[in-house]
């Protein structure tokens, strides 16, 4: 790891001279990339200098130590120097997890598909609960929401519903989010208090920019229809809606966020696009399809990564068997503490597999 951070750092020492370069300020492109490049190695090279600075200071203790005789004066060095090492074990375990490599998707918008699973309308309500939280988190950091296209029930529930996230790092959050969600709780209908279950599965799919899918026109199915709100009410009068199925592999989008069929059209293309990229990286790799599989599943109630208990106010991730006690709050948009246990499970998992 050492000999990596020192070529990191004369790689970050050149970039730094190159960008105060008037020859290579004047080649934006080149500029802007070498720029993003120094804004990413930043942190690390701070980080790796905190930890040589830290290396020094035991260096400089034990030398110490061994030319006093004042046994006071050493007792004090001795602490110096296991404050120093201290730093320098918490400056490395850092610097390990900056230097796993970085999903080139985290950067990435993301799509959130939503659909009610088992348990009727209540499924359907608290589809459209997931819904609300997403759109609560996406919020507080910043992100925007596009809906690209719902089916909503007469009772404010969500049958199926599919939105952009916008914001960078939106995919490195919420990708965790894809899997049967459960909820448990007595439905306003239930006379007799008891406690039911119903499930919603959730899919995230980084956004496809500039990827290299071959989407031929012959394969396409391109409908078009009026756009159409929460109970049925018309947004328009028009058939601005678009519906695009992929006749080889039977994947169907459809977009009706835009009054224009031109604009609809573009954003259920772009889709498209992200999903047939995840289904032929699933063909290719028959790990990852098992993976995927495993995430989504069918929507049982027995297939679930996350369990949304309100008569006990708890929710669980049973992927890392972690439990909040904070289950309002979470509801709001609060679930930023539960995606930082899973990025450091993680993280844990793969310098795991490292050593």
């Amino acid at each position: 790891m050492l000999e990596k951070l020192k070529d990191l750092k004369v790689k970050f020492d050149k970039i730094t001279e190159d960008i105060a370069n008037p020859e290579i300020i004047a080649d934006q492109p080149t500029w802007q990339k070498l720029c993003k490049e120094h804004a990413e190695l930043s942190p690390i090279i701070e980080k790796y200098d905190e930890l040589c600075r830290a290396q020094k200071d035991v260096t400089d203790a034990i030398e110490l130590i061994k030319g006093e005789n004042d046994p006071e004066m050493k007792d004090m060095l001795r602490e110096e120097e296991k404050l120093a090492r201290s730093k320098v074990l918490s400056a490395e375990e850092e610097l390990k997890v900056m230097l796993l490599p970085k999903d080139e998707d985290d950067d990435k918008n993301v799509i959130i598909e939503i659909r009610a699973g088992a348990g009727g309308d209540e499924a359907s309500l608290f589809a459209a609960e997931l819904k609300r939280m997403y759109e609560l988190y996406s919020a507080s950091q910043r992100f925007t929401i596009e809906e690209l296209d719902g089916n909503y029930t007469e009772a404010g529930g969500v049958k199926e519903v599919s939105f952009m996230v916008k914001g960078k790092g939106a995919f490195a959050k919420l990708k965790w989010e894809s899997g049967v969600h459960r909820v448990q709780r007595v439905p306003e209908t239930e006379s007799q208090g008891r406690v039911h279950t119903s499930t919603a599965t959730v899919a995230v799919l980084p956004e496809a920019v500039n990827v290299q899918v071959e989407v031929n026109e012959k394969d396409l199915q391109i409908d078009t229809y009026r756009s159409g709100g929460a109970g049925g009410q018309h947004v328009n009068k028009t058939e601005s809606a678009i519906r695009i199925t992929h006749l080889p592999t039977g994947i169907i989008v459809a977009c009706q966020d835009e009054r224009s069929q031109l604009k609809n059209r573009e954003k259920a293309m772009n889709w498209l696009k992200a999903k047939l990229y995840d289904y032929y990286q699933g063909q290719a790799d028959a790990e990852y399809a098992q993976k995927r599989r495993s995430q989504v599943g069918t929507g049982d109630r027995s297939e679930k990564i996350r369990t949304y208990n309100f008569p006990q106010n708890r929710v669980t991730d049973h992927r890392i068997n972690c439990t909040l006690y904070s289950l309002e709050s979470f509801m709001n948009g609060s679930i930023e503490e539960m995606i930082e246990n899973l990025q450091r499970a993680d993280q844990q998992a793969r310098l795991s597999g490292q050593n």
